[in-house]
């Protein structure tokens, strides 16, 4: 594996290599410094997050990540052996997730776009561009490419104002709208036997490793305990019709279940066939038009909230039921006229939560900082270290959860909370 991880890392054991990767290089936090690879958790929390294997890969600084993963994803395809047995390889670019840090030669094709963020996430777009025309070359240098299959998938939607855009879909990152959850995605290999077409199949992200085995001659069935994905390559290669029927898009088990069939004010969403069932918070459900103007949200921002009715009938409401196939949009409410869909995608809300596992949410651990891990994001529990405090059920924070911790000085790491702040008073709905 190539990139970013994301996915824990407080032990040794939930590392990418002891998560059935045969390597690992990349960045285990989230919003890393592109060049320099810092990583900041808030003011006085920030370090080093650039790691070889199990190991932390020093002086790479200066170096651009979209093209230092890409290199080293060609030398991985250059020292493997095609024809001795199957590779997979995930190659998780940083980009375009925020800090927007384009080189500046990326930049000027786009020097006419007003808007300096969309500007800037133009210009990343152009390296992920580069990086993809530079592995695919690597997979026709070395042999792989007659019988490879290329997978370009994004993980969600769209910031709007850090330059993305889910235009016309409704909703953006975070949230549990269409803009939100609906991934962009295609697939590139010689062996489809039918091409150059758009698939509206309904796919999950847990379908590609059922799918992916079964391309590399494994056999799924051996599996314990079962899959949540489904073989989708036929649906992809012939066309035929997809195996998945339903996504549970999330449920968020923080409320107390109350009601006979569901509590409406959990917050999740189901898609079944065309339908598709919100409740609780689904987030902010704006459409926002892609960000042209130069100036911070105006008008443009409330084109769509003077035109909706949305924001005078959306109060104090917890149900939304669209037909997505018919409606992508979200436009058009249906709960009303159809309550007995309703009743069936809560009964199946209800089913999926029956195995749901208690959530374990708990409080900061100072020893996490990198400070005391020579300026390093690293793995910090012991393996041999037990889980006595480990909290049952639903762990909700409080005034005391968080560690007081020496006041330190870091004018950038505050630069960086402040403009944080202003960015989620921005996605607020009060703008």
């Amino acid at each position: 594996m190539v990139g970013k991880w994301h996915l824990g890392f407080y032990r040794r054991a939930c590392l990418p290599t002891r998560k059935g990767f045969d390597t690992f290089f990349g960045s285990l936090t989230g919003s890393v410094d592109y060049y320099s690879y810092g990583s900041c958790d808030g003011p006085g929390l920030c370090g080093y997050d650039l790691h070889d294997d199990e190991g932390v890969a020093w002086g790479q600084e200066g170096k651009y990540s979209t093209t230092l993963f890409t290199q080293r994803a060609r030398k991985i395809l250059e020292s493997h052996d095609p024809a001795d047995r199957p590779l997979f390889l995930l190659l998780s670019l940083q980009a375009v997730h925020t800090p927007l840090q384009p080189p500046k030669p990326y930049i000027y094709p786009y020097r006419d776009m007003a808007n300096v963020a969309r500007r800037k996430f133009a210009a990343m777009v152009s390296t992920v561009d580069e990086a993809v025309r530079n592995v695919t070359y690597a997979l026709r240098k070395y042999g792989y490419y007659k019988n490879s299959v290329i997978i370009y998938s994004t993980d969600n939607g769209a910031q709007p104002f850090t330059g993305g855009s889910n235009w016309p879909l409704r909703g953006r990152k975070g949230t549990y709208w269409e803009g939100g959850v609906r991934g962009v995605a295609f697939v590139h290999s010689p062996l489809l036997r039918r091409r150059r077409r758009v698939s509206k199949a309904l796919l999950h992200i847990t379908d590609w490793f059922p799918t992916l085995v079964s391309l590399a001659g494994g056999n799924i069935s051996q599996v314990s305990g079962g899959l949540d994905g489904f073989d989708v390559w036929p649906t992809i290669s012939e066309g035929k019709e997809s195996p998945r029927q339903e996504i549970l898009h999330n449920i968020d088990p923080l409320p107390q279940l109350s009601q006979p069939v569901w509590d409406t004010s959990v917050q999740a969403a189901i898609r079944v066939g065309d339908w598709k069932l919100l409740t609780g918070d689904p987030g902010h459900g704006d459409w926002v038009p892609p960000q042209v103007l130069a100036t911070l949200p105006g008008r443009w921002w409330n084109l769509e909230r003077t035109l909706s009715s949305f924001y005078k009938s959306s109060y104090h409401k917890n149900i939304w039921l669209f037909n997505i196939t018919g409606d992508p949009y979200e436009r058009h409410d249906m709960a009303d006229q159809r309550p007995d869909v309703v009743q069936q995608l809560l009964a199946r809300l209800a089913y999926y939560n029956q195995t749901a596992v208690p959530v374990y949410f708990p409080p900061d651990d100072p020893r996490a900082n990198p400070n005391e891990h020579g300026g390093a994001w690293v793995p910090w529990v012991e393996e041999e270290e037990g889980e006595e405090g480990k909290y049952q059920g639903v762990y909700k924070k409080g005034k005391n959860s968080k560690k007081k911790r020496k006041k330190t000085r870091c004018r950038l790491c505050k630069l960086k909370s402040f403009f944080l702040k202003l960015n989620t008073r921005m996605m607020s709905n009060r703008i």
